[in-house]
């Protein structure tokens, strides 16, 4: 098989999962995800802690294996590759990380033009060029020379951005990229991934629990519940959708057990409290 995956036609899509499913020992995280990705779309993926998001973002990029199923990227399927054949692969791939994943003690060019010295062989002239060019595109040139623990936030994760595109990715996944974040430095990011999405036709995966974000990035939006696909639409359709499941999750309600629970144990301390308290 070759490691080698073909531009995507104007009807395939570029990444995608059939009948994917995933279990950590006894815990069942995803349920066989069937879900395609469109070329130069901005997909966003929602749903509660624990529901198998970021599991699903590890899998597009072939950092997990399913227990079942398959993963394509443009028609080739990657899950069952090797390692060695996965790294040119992933050169498809941009991943800025949660936790923006800086190493504190290089630079910001050393950490921006980490990808071109290890997989492009670029001369360090070419490199300082593309980290220049990367920095300009998130609004950050000229902070080459500092490092991780000298930036703000907000701008270590417009840093991590910029290392993630140094490599001109198909597809840039987004793992909680506004957490931590105030609005309006999080509105810088939301303003950079729409950005990305217009100016160099990036696909983009989203994974958030901001709907702020999620309503201002996505061309499309998909959510998971207990391991399984529950809703793929529009953000106009989400809103307007009947399932109280995706509702209460985009309006941020509790749910009805939730509110029993915490009522029941509320009546629970105020007995205990009065069972200790001294009789007159």
């Amino acid at each position: 098989m070759t490691a080698q995956a073909s531009p995507a036609s104007s009807s395939e899509p570029i990444i995608r999962l059939d009948s994917v499913s995933k279990s950590f020992g006894a815990l069942k995280v995803l349920r066989g995800v069937n879900l395609s990705l469109r070329q130069g779309e901005t997909t966003v993926i929602l749903g509660e802690s624990g529901s198998g998001k970021s599991v699903l973002l590890k899998h597009i990029v072939a950092l997990l294996r399913p227990d079942a199923g398959e993963v394509h990227l443009h028609g080739q399927r990657i899950d069952n590759l090797s390692e060695r054949e996965l790294v040119p692969l992933r050169a498809h791939f941009g991943f800025l990380f949660q936790n923006s994943a800086l190493f504190d003690s290089f630079t910001v060019a050393q950490n921006v033009g980490f990808p071109l010295v290890e997989h492009a062989h670029k001369s360090r002239k070419e490199v300082e060029g593309i980290v220049r060019d990367k920095l300009r595109m998130v609004g950050l040139d000229g902070v080459q020379a500092k490092r991780p623990a000298e930036l703000s936030g907000g701008q270590r994760k417009r840093v991590a951005l910029a290392r993630a595109i140094a490599m001109d990715p198909e597809v840039i996944l987004y793992d909680e990229p506004t957490t931590g974040l105030d609005p309006p430095r999080a509105d810088v990011i939301n303003e950079l991934i729409v950005k990305l999405r217009n100016e160099i036709g990036a696909t983009g995966v989203v994974v958030t629990h901001d709907m702020t974000s999620a309503f201002k990035v996505a061309d499309r939006i998909v959510m998971l519940y207990e391991g399984n696909l529950i809703f793929d639409g529009t953000a106009a359709e989400i809103k307007a959708t009947p399932d109280q499941r995706v509702r209460r999750f985009i309006e941020g309600r509790a749910t009805e057990e939730d509110l029993a629970s915490l009522h029941d144990a509320m009546e629970d301390t105020r007995t205990d409290r009065a069972a200790r308290m001294p009789e007159r």
